[in-house]
């Protein structure tokens, strides 16, 4: 059963995310709050596998309760996932850099919304599709902008090319079936890429992609 905690200051929202969350049986709402301090004690008492965390809400914003969330060591096995009604540059950007495993629209579809809580609770990050272009635009003009591939200097070939699809938005299965990797294989990549670049999570292996400069839009 994936546990999940619902952090949004819209009731009828919550309410919403909360039935077509649950509407599979494996998933279950375990708390719910209506704005980012509230949600941190929630998110505490509870230990959630996913928070579903809205971005701009009263005495306390989505963004800097996620990054919270993702400096406490005692919430470490706990992931975001920033849910919210803007695609602005900004914010995905922003809540990229708090650590957030992933950033979706509110207009997502019932079994989409059921799929990336599910990916995100095995360890992958995602992106909406609808902003996956403006991420990706934002993270090129945002980050360092390929100045430093020291970063990189000490991959091998394959590791460099599992971090380039890891930037590009693919999963495991995705980044398995592209290189011809078992999915085990295609896990222990990403284990390895993590541990060699000290990376906290996926997201953060997505920045280092752009910032080593392995990454730039517009390149396959």
């Amino acid at each position: 059963m994936i546990r999940v905690v619902l952090v949004d200051d819209q009731e009828l929202v919550r309410t919403g995310l909360r039935t077509l969350a649950q509407h599979d049986g494996d998933i279950r709402v375990v708390g719910e709050a209506a704005d980012g301090e509230a949600g941190l004690r929630v998110v505490r008492a509870e230990r959630p596998d996913v928070v579903l965390m809205d971005i701009r809400m009263p005495r306390r914003d989505g963004i800097s309760a996620t990054a919270e969330i993702v400096a406490d060591p005692d919430l470490a096995g706990v992931k975001v996932v920033v849910l919210t009604t803007f695609d602005d540059d900004e914010d995905v950007l922003a809540a990229i850099r708090a650590g957030s495993a992933g950033y979706l629209l509110k207009d997502i579809a019932p079994e989409d919304l059921r799929r990336a809580i599910r990916s995100v609770s095995a360890g992958d990050a995602l992106v909406s599709p609808a902003v996956t272009t403006t991420v990706l635009g934002a993270l090129a003009e945002g980050l360092a902008g390929g100045t430093r591939p020291d970063l990189i200097a000490a991959l091998t070939d394959r590791e460099r090319e599992v971090l380039a699809r890891i930037g590009r938005g693919e999963s495991n299965a995705e980044i398995g079936r592209s290189l011809h990797l078992s999915p085990a294989t295609a896990r222990t990549y990403v284990s390895r890429l993590l541990a060699k670049l000290a990376a906290r999570d996926r997201s953060q292996l997505v920045v280092l992609a752009y910032e080593s400069g392995l990454v730039r839009p517009g390149r396959p």
